[in-house]
C-alpha cells in the first residue's frame, strides 16, 4: 500500500514537497514512480527511479525543477517541486512495480497511492 501526501495551494515559483510512504511491501526491489494527472487530461509521467540502482528519468516538462529522492530509513518516495507552474496544477500519483526497472508507461504500475492535489495558483 503507498500512501501519498503533501499536495496542497501554492504561488506560481514556490514549492512543494511530496512524500510517498510505503506501507506492507519495501521499496528496494521496486521501480517507483510520480505520475500527474491535470484536469480534464490524461495521467502522464513525471518522475521515475530504480530504487536500487537509482537511476532517475524526468519528464522534460519537469526537468530542473523537480527532483526524486528517497529516503531509504522511511522507505519513502518524495517529490521536491521547485519553481512551480500554474501547469503543473494536478493530482498526482506516486506508484510501485514488481520489476526493479522504472518506466514512463502507468499501466507498467501495480500499486498506486491514493493521489494528493498540487494547485498552482498565477
Amino acid at each position: 500500500q503507498l500512501q501519498a501526501s503533501g499536495g496542497g495551494l501554492v504561488q506560481a515559483g514556490g514549492s512543494l514537497r511530496l512524500s510517498c510512504k510505503a506501507s506492507g511491501r519495501s521499496f528496494s526491489t521496486s521501480g517507483v514512480a510520480w505520475f500527474r494527472q491535470p484536469p480534464g487530461k490524461e495521467r502522464e509521467f513525471v518522475a521515475a527511479i530504480n530504487w536500487a540502482g537509482g537511476t532517475i528519468n524526468y519528464a522534460d516538462s519537469v526537468k530542473g525543477r523537480f527532483t526524486i529522492p528517497r529516503d531509504n530509513a522511511r522507505n519513502t518516495l518524495r517529490l521536491q517541486m521547485n519553481t512551480l507552474k500554474p501547469e503543473d496544477t494536478a493530482v498526482y500519483y506516486c506508484a510501485a512495480r514488481d520489476s526493479p526497472v522504472a518506466t514512463t508507461i502507468p499501466s507498467h504500475y501495480t500499486c498506486w497511492g491514493q493521489g494528493t492535489l498540487v494547485t498552482v495558483s498565477s
